[in-house]
């Protein structure tokens, strides 16, 4: 592997959001949930949880999974709503689900420089009534559209990027590692080895294409 890689692994690491975290309850597609997963890395979400009580687990999204960004980040998979939202409410103060009602808050009023985990349902259904009940609040995207809807991938990405924005002007983003050491060790042992496959298997690539 080399230097600049290294470096890399380093810089990414560093800026990872050990208090912030999503839920996906019942989101079924894939592509959807591939999505989700590129925002969440791309702004420093390390961990999210993928809860499904209609359909099995996503095996392509299981903790060793080597396609696309999975590999980088740590995916806890539930089918049991108390035991995923038990498991959440240990790690994060707050729990917040994207829900239209009568107490909810636009976006742009929460504070998601806290411990924090946000909660994204599917379009047909939205975030269950079960799940709601562990929540501390909930609140909405502005829109003023004809259909007050956006696709998962969409919310979730407007949703972390105002996280970013607020995590950004805090200066916790400020390049020191906010993890704990042995979560960080950790996960840099375990992205090193990843690289160093990566790198292994992009020379044996040049050498067959020679």
């Amino acid at each position: 592997m080399t230097l600049e890689r290294e470096a890399r692994i380093n810089t990414v690491l560093n800026h990872r959001q050990p208090d912030l975290t999503i839920l996906m309850e019942n989101v079924h597609d894939p592509h959807n949930i591939s999505a989700v997963m590129r925002t969440c890395d791309s702004i420093g979400v390390q961990e999210i949880y993928v809860l499904n009580t209609q359909i099995g687990l996503h095996e392509t999204f299981g903790k060793k999974s080597s396609s696309g960004v999975a590999k980088w980040l740590t995916v806890h998979q539930f089918q049991d709503i108390k035991e995923c939202m038990t498991a959440i409410k240990k790690k994060y103060k707050k729990v917040y689900a994207t829900h239209l009602g009568v107490k909810s808050h636009s976006l742009y009023e929460l504070d998601l420089t806290q411990s924090v985990a946000l909660v994204f349902g599917n379009e047909k259904d939205g975030v269950s009534d079960e799940s709601l009940s562990y929540c501390d609040g909930n609140f909405i995207i502005p829109q003023v559209g004809m259909v007050q809807s956006l696709n998962i991938s969409v919310a979730c990405a407007v949703t972390l990027y105002e996280a970013f924005r607020q995590r950004t002007a805090a200066g916790l983003y400020d390049g020191v590692s906010r993890m704990p050491v042995q979560e960080h060790d950790g996960l840099l042992e375990h992205w090193m080895q990843i690289g160093s496959t990566e790198w292994v298997r992009a020379q044996e690539l040049k050498k067959y294409n020679k």
